[in-house]
């Protein structure tokens, strides 16, 4: 089985690039390793940061790694996620910041789709003051409202490519027959499911996208962190591989499919450069199923 390039203890700095890249709707050329905004918030996605200082540090950090894709929503915190990347990224140089519009948070347990056109261009409107730009090069519907017509919503999100507000159009929650429904409207550039090792309802979108040139973001790809730190079922593998358990998760996702951009997040510096230093990982077939079966066991 092969080892990190880089070592956790080593002292050089690791860079996203090692990942690969991918060019999202074969135009916007993105780093694989990228960086999901919503561990900035309060506890469930809920309210401020406990650290706001560290949460502004750690985004601060991202170009330094190399990271050049960051993931937020208008519903993560609810709105607190944008109000933070803005502060301590904008003007966003060479990095691409892409939101989610289309659910509502009435407390700190529900996420509420909402499908409506007026509503939804009420929040891409807000996002956009609130992210400081005047258009979305990567733009996602948050959930499909499955309580009106799906292909209402989407004949809309067209509108809004149609009005210069959105470039690429990214789905989220959707199987394969949404994103081929979607795709008469529209090109499906990126899907964000829920998937990582333990979590693989998804393995067949997955396959999908690859084969039709899509890419693939998961969401929770450290299993929420049941995948990352010492209680992992990781952890033993990841002791006679020298790297973490957090490393491996990443890294058996980045080998999982060419089209995978993945976005994990956190709201510390240490956890960051740890999950960057992934990248330079390298598991061959061998290291692959390993990763599985240690997971399977667990």
């Amino acid at each position: 089985m092969n080892v990190p390039v880089d070592r956790t203890t080593g002292t050089s700095r690791p860079s996203a690039a090692e990942a690969g890249q991918y060019a999202i709707g074969g135009q916007l050329r993105v780093n694989r390793l990228g960086f999901g905004a919503r561990r900035i918030t309060g506890r469930g996605a809920w309210g401020p940061p406990d650290d706001r200082d560290e949460c502004l540090a750690t985004l601060r950090m991202l170009p330094r790694l190399g990271i050049n894709i960051v993931d937020t929503a208008d519903s993560y915190g609810p709105e607190i996620s944008e109000d933070l990347i803005a502060e301590a990224l904008f003007p966003y140089e060479n990095i691409l910041v892409t939101t989610k519009n289309g659910q509502v948070r009435p407390d700190p347990e529900s996420w509420v789709p909402v499908g409506k056109p007026e509503f939804i261009m009420q929040q891409i409107k807000m996002s956009m003051r609130r992210l400081r730009v005047d258009h979305f090069d990567l733009w996602f519907l948050h959930r499909i409202d499955r309580s009106l017509p799906r292909d209402d919503q989407f004949a809309f999100v067209k509108s809004l490519q149609r009005g210069g507000l959105v470039r690429f159009i990214g789905l989220s929650e959707v199987d394969i027959d949404d994103i081929e429904a979607a795709s008469a409207y529209f090109q499906v550039s990126v899907v964000q499911n829920q998937y990582n090792l333990k979590l693989r309802k998804y393995d067949g979108v997955i396959d999908y996208c690859a084969d039709h040139d899509i890419a693939f973001m998961p969401w929770t790809p450290l299993g929420g962190g049941a995948l990352a730190g010492p209680t992992s079922p990781l952890a033993g593998l990841a002791g006679e591989l020298r790297a973490t358990p957090a490393q491996l998760a990443i890294a058996w996702l980045l080998h999982r499919s060419p089209t995978m951009i993945v976005t994990p997040g956190t709201s510390r510096r240490s956890h960051l450069e740890e999950f960057v230093r992934a990248a330079s990982l390298r598991l061959d077939a061998d290291a692959f199923r390993a990763v599985e079966k240690s997971v399977a066991n667990g």
